[in-house]
């Protein structure tokens, strides 16, 4: 999060914030367009400025055909959706300065040769990484929660890790890549798996082993710096938060608010864990990756691993477990009405992913996928649907 550290507001709830990224598209083609520096220059926020403290920033990214969306420092749900449709403004209205749309896909449906930001630090890792850099072009969501130290922050890394694949599920929002329909709801997430230390991790037990894991990293030398421990959940290394890193940016600002939501309550519910002297549940990382890649494969319809059985499950089943899980923390925030609708409208009408591949079907266009997104993303379409019934947990 480009600010100053976040803080924790008046009612006592940990201050979170989240970062969106979105292609630069043609929005007549949908086909990807190379302007990131372009429209940043154009806008009125140009690269190196932040802009007002309370709103949303743009940034860079790796890619002339992406931008990010920093979003500010929030205390509640309804800031936070607030500050999540001002950061999709202020990217599109920066793409439009230049002929171009912000969409929120987290792969391109239509084949792309993505174009480099030529910063020094970008042009090591092309030389380094090769086709696995050449070809990355993925969008994310990443959320940040306040930690009041690191040791909680590592602890609650620690239980967080198995109820990661849950979010991915419902985050998934690319299902097409180069063109092809993958079979995956998240190809983004097999595509950053090429990273090397891209995925779970496991369990650390300390702020030191946590850092002596990372250290042990950087010494083998394969890593730039630390900036590429991709772990789907890690210490921040600028402020006092953990980030979870594993979701797709979300088609629908409404689905993203909620995620985030749901993970500052997960946060909430590992550091009170922790606090009491619960254990970490004892999941390996080969566990969690078949979990992560289940929950690529399968979005939040079909078949997910139960977060604590490690055994096959319905996704509404997961998602149930889920909310089970930090229901008493959503309480606490006030935020367990409006997310347990949102899960059940989810769940019942799907996610980026079942809107991209509808979409295709009904127009047989991947260039209609886009700029339908174009629409969805800035909320100027709706889905029709049937309203989605009380979500009950069992």
């Amino acid at each position: 999060m480009s600010r100053t550290g976040p803080v924790t507001h008046g009612d006592g709830c940990r201050t979170f914030g989240v970062e969106e990224e979105f292609l630069l598209v043609d929005g007549r083609t949908g086909q990807p367009m190379p302007v990131a520096e372009q429209s940043l220059c154009h806008s009125q926020n140009p690269v190196g400025r932040v802009g007002a403290a309370s709103g949303p920033a743009l940034t860079l990214e790796v890619k002339q055909e992406q931008l990010e969306a920093v979003g500010p420092v929030c205390s509640t749900l309804q800031e936070l959706a607030s500050a999540i449709r001002a950061g999709r403004s202020l990217a599109d209205e920066a793409a439009r300065s230049v002929g171009a749309r912000a969409v929120a896909l987290a792969t391109s449906p239509l084949p792309t040769t993505p174009t480099l930001v030529p910063q020094p630090r970008f042009m090591d890792m092309a030389a380094r990484f090769g086709l696995t850099f050449q070809e990355q072009l993925t969008c994310g969501f990443h959320v940040h929660v306040l930690i009041n130290s690191a040791a909680e922050g590592v602890a609650v890394l620690d239980r967080i890790r198995v109820w990661l694949p849950v979010v991915l599920a419902l985050s998934a929002n690319s299902p097409f890549w180069r063109g092809t329909d993958t079979g995956y709801a998240s190809f983004r997430y097999q595509a950053w798996s090429r990273w090397p230390t891209a995925g779970p991790c496991e369990r650390f037990g300390s702020a030191r082993e946590y850092r002596r894991h990372v250290r042990s990293l950087l010494a083998a030398g394969v890593l730039l710096d630390e900036g590429m421990v991709y772990f789907d959940a890690r210490l921040s290394r600028n402020h006092p938060t953990v980030e979870i890193r594993i979701g797709d940016v979300c088609l629908n600002s409404g689905h993203a608010a909620a995620i985030a939501a749901i993970v500052r309550a997960l946060v909430d519910r590992a550091a009170q864990d922790w606090a009491a002297g619960s254990e970490a549940p004892r999941a390996s990382v080969a566990e969690l990756r078949l979990a992560s890649w289940q929950a690529s494969s399968a979005g939040a319809e079909g078949t997910l691993v139960h977060p604590l059985l490690n055994i096959p499950c319905a996704a509404t089943e997961a998602v149930q477990a889920l909310l089970a899980h930090i229901r008493p923390a959503l309480a606490e925030t006030g935020d367990e009405e409006h997310v347990t609708a949102e899960l059940a409208r989810i769940l019942a009408t799907g996610t980026g992913a079942r809107r991209q591949r509808e979409v295709m079907l009904s127009s047989q266009s991947l260039t209609a996928v886009v700029l339908d997104a174009i629409e969805h993303t800035h909320g100027t379409t709706q889905r029709q649907h049937h309203a989605p019934g009380r979500f009950q947990t069992a």
